[in-house]
């Protein structure tokens, strides 16, 4: 055969080669492009799923603790007194959040106000945060003794504690075994502590108020 004939034949089958392997090449690319298409996808998907579900779950969790509320069986001194908790706590926080942010006091009325600026402002959220953790509270503590307020604001009373006292000795007791949703019952017994913690430090601030006035008499 002619060589120039072989040569030209060779050409022609490098080129179909290069041909074939460029239709392969961007067929690969093609591919990985659709693949990371779907990639993204797949994840935008579980994200939204995911979102949903922690929606889902949330709002579940939120229901059930309406529920609990609700169905609750005290009597209406027992509820009196649980609300008297209830109230001391909300606006124990109210106020320490007030304390620390005292450039806000016009734009923070409320504690709802306070809940509701927190979650856009950050300066807000930070203290309120603090404010949490001094009072040994969570978020979920909140939630659950909002809605016990919401759900009881105008039907019960206000008692002081020595009202409280003269009732019920062990309020402790009273929650843990008439409550049965864990959320209710960490939120009331968690309110508890904090106003009896109140209570115990301004006991001792008094106590030393009153050495402080002895020591005088002592010298003399």
């Amino acid at each position: 055969m002619n060589p120039s004939v072989l040569c030209m034949n060779s050409q022609i089958e490098g080129l179909l080669s290069l041909m074939y392997w460029c239709r392969v090449d961007h067929k690969l690319q093609a591919l990985e492009a659709q693949f990371k298409e779907l990639d993204f996808t797949k994840d935008s998907l579980t994200q939204k799923f995911e979102h949903h579900s922690k929606a889902l779950a949330r709002q579940s969790a939120h229901d059930e603790l309406w529920t609990a509320v609700l169905a609750l069986k005290f009597t209406s001194m027992e509820l009196n007194i649980l609300y008297s908790y209830v109230m001391e706590v909300l606006i124990c926080l109210h106020t320490r959040v007030l304390e620390k942010l005292p450039d806000l006091v016009r734009g923070l009325p409320t504690l709802a106000s306070v809940l509701r600026r927190k979650v856009k402002n950050q300066r807000i959220r930070g203290v309120w945060e603090s404010v949490l953790e001094e009072c040994g509270l969570e978020e979920g503590d909140v939630t659950a003794l909002c809605t016990f307020f919401i759900a009881y604001g105008n039907k019960a009373e206000y008692y002081v504690a020595k009202v409280r006292q003269m009732y019920i000795r062990d309020i402790t007791f009273l929650i843990t075994n008439m409550v049965k949703n864990q959320a209710l019952q960490d939120g009331l017994l968690r309110a508890v502590q904090v106003v009896d913690k109140g209570k115990a430090v301004r006991a001792s601030e008094k106590q030393k108020s009153s050495l402080k006035e002895l020591i005088p008499l002592v010298k003399n």
